[in-house]
């Protein structure tokens, strides 16, 4: 792990005490404040909520820079790895630290096939969910339930950690795969072979004996980039819910069915499906894109546009970019017009010209157009969040070994600040 840089010390003033506070200096000019000893020597603690300007560790897996639209893993910009690496590659260089030789990659790409296939008594399990259960309620208690099926061996040795991490970046696409087609009662489709990452997964979400030709090669181009831009994200609320519940010394697949929980929420992963409402609310409106942007600026409105906006982007959302693009290819590859696709496409431009949303920084993000892709490949809308958690695995997976590694690592404990009643006697419940 990378080191931070000490680069000078600032001074807090707290009536007639002062605390000096050492300066740190991250690669690309991150600079934080060390605030560790606080409440030891002054008795205050920081107030945040929501985290927004406090970092709970140093990590050297990605770097993001809202203001000017930037977002790398491992130093290499996403554009450059969704152009020119698979998915599975990515996974490698999230995990181990470097992109992946050509020998590497066949021996990393043909492991994680022989470890893609789920133990036959774990098929039980799906029998056993209510037909109309959630997808992302499945996959979190499959992904912790692998750990009775197999063990992690031992952390302490790095094989072991290795087979650990594979079998679970394998096996969840075939679990999520495996969900969808209970979900409509059709019968698993085994993973093959002979296919790749990508494509052994649409293979078993799509083929059927009465169906030809589920999907296309730019649907399985499109699919590598997409889990690509959603690989990680720094410290997200799904990757730091991986890292709280890791730090308590939970291992690895409980750690990351706790990520898939967080990432469940609508104002997390599950902001794509709400696009797409929004996008077919408008289209039942009459498509009066001028009206819906008023609506959007009126505060008196509960309307809110869907997929503008970021926490931490200011500027155009680099993965809105990629998105769009393998948007419009995914369309184009099936001879479909999707109407949602003009309304979507009417709405940026128009909120992009508005001076509203351009003071307030409110471009489209990654899941205004991921939506619009996964539905045109014949992805179901409550399926969207899955293929995020797809995506975003080898994220977790990256932050939840690093903290492993930490030497300055200790269990996520914020502390608060109490409004609640004081000190009080019990009355005895015959007098109150």
């Amino acid at each position: 792990m990378s080191k931070m840089e000490k680069i000078g010390r600032a001074d807090i003033q707290i009536g007639d005490q002062t605390m000096a506070c050492p300066l740190y200096e991250g690669t690309e000019g991150e600079k934080a404040l060390d605030i560790g000893a606080l409440r030891k020597e002054t008795g205050l603690i920081t107030y945040d909520p929501g985290f927004m300007n406090t970092g709970s560790c140093s990590s050297d897996v990605t770097f993001i820079d809202g203001e000017k639209g930037i977002l790398r893993y491992r130093g290499y910009d996403v554009d450059d790895l969704a152009e020119n690496c698979e998915f599975v590659e990515v996974a490698y260089l999230l995990i181990h630290g470097s992109l992946p030789t050509a020998e590497q990659k066949a021996r990393y790409s043909d492991l994680l096939n022989k470890h893609s296939m789920i133990h036959e008594d774990m098929r039980e399990f799906f029998s056993h969910y209510p037909e109309h259960s959630h997808p992302m309620a499945v996959l979190s208690a499959m992904a912790v339930s692998l750990s009775s099926f197999y063990p992690e061996l031992g952390e302490n040795h790095k094989e072991d950690l290795d087979m650990t991490v594979t079998r679970l970046l394998s096996k969840l696409r075939t679990i999520a795969a495996f969900s969808y087609k209970k979900s409509i009662g059709d019968p698993a489709v085994y993973p093959q072979h002979d296919l790749k990452y990508c494509e052994n997964f649409l293979n078993m979400m799509f083929n059927s004996p009465v169906i030809e030709n589920p999907y296309n090669q730019t649907m399985v181009s499109a699919l590598n980039k997409l889990l690509i831009i959603h690989a990680d994200h720094e410290q997200n609320c799904s990757a730091s819910v991986v890292r709280a519940v890791g730090s308590s010394g939970a291992n690895l697949y409980a750690s990351i069915s706790a990520g898939i929980c967080a990432l469940w929420g609508p104002l997390h992963g599950g902001a794509n499906q709400h696009v797409i409402e929004m996008l077919e609310g408008i289209q039942a409106e009459g498509g009066d894109i001028d009206k819906v942007i008023e609506k959007a600026k009126n505060k008196r409105s509960p309307f809110r546009l869907m997929g503008f906006g970021h926490r931490v982007y200011k500027s155009y959302d680099p993965r809105a970019k990629i998105a769009k693009a393998l948007c419009k290819e995914v369309i184009a590859s099936t001879n479909k017009h999707d109407p949602l696709l003009d309304i979507a496409m009417e709405l940026e431009e128009k909120a992009l010209a508005d001076p509203y949303f351009i003071e307030r920084g409110l471009y489209p993000n990654v899941d205004f157009y991921t939506g619009l892709t996964y539905r045109e490949m014949g992805i179901p809308t409550n399926m969207f969040t899955v293929m995020f958690a797809i995506g975003r695995l080898p994220g977790w997976i990256a932050q939840f070994m690093e903290m492993k590694k930490d030497p300055q690592g200790r269990i996520a404990r914020p502390r608060q600040i109490y409004t609640g009643p004081n000190a009080r006697k019990v009355i005895p419940i015959d007098k109150r």
